[in-house]
């Protein structure tokens, strides 16, 4: 009875924080497993199972608020889905800790570039969309989910929003729509490898549904620029979590 509620507080937890910043909670999710005793390949491939019911349930919330850019979503997956299969299945042939120390700097300059846009945005979508540069974002955040088995939207919402030109409201709604599919096809690679634990998936499902929906209502409670100045921080912390 008490790991159970320790793995319903743990989902919880995690679901705020993706519903809130439109991530699927993957940087949450796989030291989470590990804790918990499973091996890292295990616990990447049930972190990607887990990611698809959290993604599930914030992506139905910011669609029912509006804010969520359908075009910019279906357009990045198309490219996001076929990388993030290759992603899982490559898991073993590259060189992890490599990719994790290029992958953490990466992170720190998305923060850097979150942090210099400043002040409110227009909540409207009719600013400029550069739907050239959505394919870039698809191909590297759904290889990127794939392989390191976190979610997609880590990449996605300072993308979206410092090369595509997504307003930070509806970079975080559009990606929590778009992490949803990327992270079932890298669930099903893993799956089909036998790298996903079902049981502790649906063990930690309600927590994490049910704090996917509220993160996601507080999102469009919370102003713009204190978004940023929190998603910004989420990307530092990740960073000095994989580099260590």
């Amino acid at each position: 009875m008490l790991n159970y509620l320790l793995e319903l507080t743990a989902g919880l937890i995690i679901g705020i924080v993706a519903g809130l910043f439109g991530i699927g909670g993957g940087f949450l999710i796989v030291p989470t497993l590990t804790l918990m005793g499973l091996p890292i390949h295990l616990a990447i491939g049930t972190s990607l199972a887990c990611i698809v019911m959290s993604s599930f349930a914030s992506a139905f919330t910011h669609l029912r608020e509006g804010k969520v850019l359908l075009r910019v979503a279906v357009l990045k997956e198309l490219f996001s889905v076929p990388t993030a299969v290759l992603g899982a299945y490559l898991t073993t042939f590259i060189n992890e800790a490599l990719l994790r120390t290029i992958f953490s700097l990466l992170l720190i300059y998305l923060a850097y570039e979150l942090l210099k846009t400043s002040g409110e945005e227009c909540s409207s979508e009719a600013q400029a969309i550069n739907y050239r540069n959505i394919p870039i974002v698809g191909v590297f955040a759904g290889f990127t989910s794939g392989l390191l088995g976190i979610s997609g939207g880590i990449l996605n919402v300072p993308l979206f929003h410092t090369m595509v030109g997504v307003p930070v409201r509806y970079a975080i709604g559009t990606s929590s729509v778009a992490i949803f599919f990327t992270a079932f096809a890298g669930a099903y690679e893993h799956y089909t490898l036998g790298q996903v634990s079902l049981k502790i998936a649906l063990l930690l499902a309600p927590g994490l549904i049910a704090g996917a929906y509220i993160g996601a209502r507080l999102a469009h409670r919370i102003r713009p620029r204190r978004l940023k100045l929190g998603f910004a921080g989420i990307l530092i912390l990740i960073a000095i979590r994989m580099i260590l």
